[in-house]
């Protein structure tokens, strides 16, 4: 009954509780300050989840002078309490090799494309720590609610290795 418990619980995290905590700080100053101080407790509020259990948890900030992009050199230690499963590429050792060394190649291969000018900070998940990555807030959402802004956010911007796409006008 305790591992059926503990299976059910992991299949119930999924990216959309990431989502929710990355829009509520885009919308909520106040939030997002506390989230960047101390993430375990300002996620736990909102989402009504028990991170005790886990490996401390931080949040880093993408800005327009500075992206993140998260991995984890030793194994695959990745925020499942708040994205769910990790992303196979996620656990491949050429993903974690490669994108301490290369990651504007890395990034590139997914997509994303960075001016020269941006820093990008490659951080490693330890056993003890984990991150997800606060995307940069796409251009021309002001007027979207929260509930929208969920939509628009996907895992691999949690991780760090897309960015979001501004959206239709």
């Amino acid at each position: 009954a305790d591992l059926q418990r503990q299976i059910e619980l992991t299949e119930s995290r999924t990216p959309e509780l990431g989502a929710k905590v990355v829009a509520r700080a885009w919308t909520d100053p106040q939030y997002k300050a506390r989230l960047l101080k101390d993430a375990k407790p300002a996620i736990e509020s909102l989402l009504g989840i028990d991170l005790n259990l886990t490996p401390e948890l931080t949040v880093v900030e993408n800005t327009r002078e500075r992206h993140h992009v998260i991995c984890c050199t030793l194994c695959s230690c990745y925020p499942r309490a708040v994205l769910g499963v990790p992303p196979a590429w996620y656990k491949s050792p050429e993903y974690r090799a490669r994108v301490v060394i290369e990651p504007r190649a890395v990034l590139a291969e997914f997509g994303t494309e960075l001016p020269g000018d941006v820093e990008i900070c490659v951080v490693d998940s330890t056993a003890d720590m984990r991150y997800m990555v606060l995307p940069l807030r796409p251009r021309h959402t002001e007027h979207m609610h929260e509930e929208e802004l969920v939509n628009l956010v996907t895992r691999d911007a949690m991780i760090g290795v897309t960015v979001l796409s501004d959206p239709q006008r």
